[in-house]
């Protein structure tokens, strides 16, 4: 499901107009990367969290050459489903 098939899915179920539906969809995500980008995390209870996670520099190996490379430090967005999504996926 992309951006557009979810404003269609919530307009369905709402009285909202899809234009409305897509600035708020639109303005929690840049909420969201905001809060990520200050370091921060986001819960949403029953449903999951948006948190930072850091991964140490580590050594990989370029397939092509079968060389080691060296692999940077780097932060990272990460979700994490919360107890209420994990029991209705199943």
């Amino acid at each position: 499901m992309n951006k557009a098939e979810l404003v269609d899915a919530i307009s369905g179920k709402t009285d909202l107009s899809k234009k409305d539906i897509a600035s708020v969809i639109n303005a929690a995500q840049c909420s969201i990367t905001d809060v990520l980008i200050k370091g921060g995390k986001v819960s949403l209870v029953g449903f999951g969290s948006f948190q930072v996670s850091k991964r140490k520099a580590r050594t990989g190996m370029n397939p092509r050459t079968r060389k080691a490379i060296k692999i940077p430090a780097r932060t990272v967005p990460k979700f994490v489903a919360g107890k209420g999504l994990k029991e209705k996926v199943r």
